[in-house]
């Protein structure tokens, strides 16, 4: 994989604090050319290693999510893998290293009878965990690369949002327009509306935190290898100490407290294995399991997730 430039890098930053900021403005507080910028979001955009969608707000309720482990036979990982993925309540799908088991998060209370109805070939499925996703202390969205000033930063940051507002038709149709292409203009938008309305609709969910922006970079692109989740068991009175310091992290890119015997689960980026090694003798947790991803299947694929 061909690491990012410095300008890339830069720029796909500016674009994880707001996947809808224009060239002109990237460009403006970077001290860039905005034609520069619009070449480099083209080109990273046109060769698939990034990918900017939106992705639904926790605090906006995740309508019953689900953190599932799925084991499955030796051979038939990539089937399960794949159908898990086309569902549109599954938001994220790994395949962890071994190629013998499945992280998934999913929305609507999936429950295990119902990915064994789903999924095709479920006699592959040995085993199954599904945990109740409790509390979000940080995800993907928040991830930062650290290559940004605290000025940066400031200009680029949209302004927090206010009152939530409830959603029509025409919303839904605009925002799972977004969940595919979060770039999208009120021009591009085929929503059967006049521009100057659905201009309006933008701007009235952005105010309300609706459009909530993910930029979806290959991170092996940025000199990060090793994608680990660790699992971790903490007693009860320290889980909301320990999920909000983990949420803090520069490697953490999610953290999430579930149901279950292993009651809090990070997901992290390493540089290599050796990173991964210090980030888990840091830990001061009774227990941790350690797995890599192999494949990420799925990243933030979200159609229909905004009904929520």
């Amino acid at each position: 994989m061909q690491i990012l430039t410095e300008i890339e890098q830069r720029v796909v930053s500016a674009l994880q604090v707001d996947g809808r900021a224009g060239s002109g403005r990237i460009a403006e507080v970077l001290d860039l050319s905005p034609r520069t910028v619009t070449r480099v979001i083209a080109r990273l955009r046109a060769d698939g290693r990034l990918k900017v969608v939106c992705v639904p707000d926790p605090a906006h309720g995740l309508r019953g999510a689900m953190l599932l482990r799925v084991k499955i036979l030796r051979g038939r990982t990539s089937a399960i893998a794949d159908a898990l993925a086309r569902r549109d309540d599954v938001l994220f799908v790994d395949v962890l290293a071994g190629g013998e088991e499945i992280s998934a998060v999913a929305l609507g209370g999936l429950d295990g009878r119902l990915v064994h109805d789903a999924l095709p070939s479920t006699t592959a499925v040995t085993e199954l965990r599904a945990h109740s996703i409790l509390r979000v202390f940080s995800d993907a969205t928040q991830w930062r690369t650290g290559l940004l000033t605290g000025a940066e930063l400031a200009a680029l940051t949209p302004p927090p949002p206010g009152a939530d507002v409830p959603l029509d038709d025409l919303d839904r149709r605009i925002l799972d327009q977004l969940a595919a292409d979060a770039r999208l203009g009120p021009a591009e938008l085929a929503v059967e509306a006049p521009e100057s309305t659905v201009r309006r609709r933008l701007d009235r969910l952005a105010r309300a935190g609706r459009i909530r922006s993910y930029s979806n970079i290959d991170v092996r692109a940025l000199g990060l290898d090793v994608d680990a989740n660790v699992w971790m068991t903490v007693p009860p009175g320290r889980l909301d100490e320990v999920g909000r310091a983990l949420a803090k992290h520069p490697m953490v890119h999610g953290t999430l407290a579930t149901t279950g015997v292993t009651n809090l689960m990070a997901a992290v980026w390493c540089r290599d294995l050796g990173g991964l090694y210090r980030f888990v003798t840091s830990l001061d947790v009774p227990s941790a399991e350690v797995t890599v991803v192999a494949k990420a299947v799925k990243r933030a694929g979200r159609p229909g997730s905004q009904k929520i």
